[in-house]
């Protein structure tokens, strides 16, 4: 199973934290739960960042239900819940 695949999984079974972290960087830029839902649902994985002492972390690259652009960083803990770590709107 790929790494999206997995943040799928997670996702649709409910098995994600959001760290206090991104429930303030949710905040500062309007962002719901639904809205980091739908980005990892059906965005792709811009980047994997693999030298993290705590475990791979991934930064998924999707689209809020207004359609902004936003990027969701998040990873895996041992028992395979899905942590997310901070999410922001990408403004170009």
């Amino acid at each position: 199973m790929t790494a999206i695949e997995r943040i799928r999984q997670a996702i649709r079974e409910q098995r994600y934290r959001i760290s206090n972290h991104a429930n303030e960087e949710m905040s500062d830029d309007n962002l719901e739960v639904r809205d980091i839902e739908e980005a990892l649902l059906t965005g792709t994985v811009a980047h994997k960042f693999s030298r993290d002492p705590r475990g791979t972390r991934y930064e998924v690259i999707g689209t809020a239900g207004d359609q902004r652009s936003i990027g969701v960083v998040c990873r895996f803990l041992q028992d395979e819940t899905l942590l997310i770590i901070t999410a922001y709107e990408i403004s170009y």
